[in-house]
């Protein structure tokens, strides 16, 4: 079976990414799907402390992960197709990488622009960082 890993961050990109990866899926046979958010540490300083703990801003990071994954959740499941899902927490595109290994998957399937900050011009630096870093193929999708 080939195992296909499909990057989800809420964007419109990443959404064409996922239909593209299931159309695929159901044309070649066998594929899983590994569906993964990734979200940065929770960064809390100065007075925000006092208003919000760590374990209540890792808790609203895990539910907005959670929110992110569940529309891929369900157009996996509407496609009847096998798929894992993931929360990871670090730098993206490391994670991403590292959890394709980890997984032993064939390729992953990536928009080329998500939600990132202005700074993503042309393909995206989560994108630009993954193609460069990770041994696995990558489908870009636009």
């Amino acid at each position: 079976m080939h195992k296909l890993l499909i990057p989800v961050d809420g964007s419109a990109n990443a959404s064409r990414a996922l239909a593209y990866a299931l159309k695929f899926a159901k044309e070649i046979g066998p594929v899983e799907l590994h569906l993964l958010t990734v979200h940065p540490e929770p960064v809390i300083y100065g007075e925000i402390q006092v208003y919000v703990s760590k374990e209540k801003m890792e808790e609203l990071q895990r539910k907005h992960s959670e929110d992110i994954l569940r529309p891929a959740i369900e157009a996996a499941r509407a496609a009847d197709v096998s798929y894992t899902s993931d929360i990871l927490i670090g730098d993206t595109a490391p994670m991403i990488i590292k959890r394709a290994d980890e997984l032993n998957c064939d390729g992953i399937v990536m928009g080329t622009r998500g939600m990132g900050a202005i700074g993503n011009l042309v393909m995206g630096s989560v994108a630009t960082k993954v193609v460069h870093l990770t041994t696995v193929p990558v489908t870009l999708v636009k």
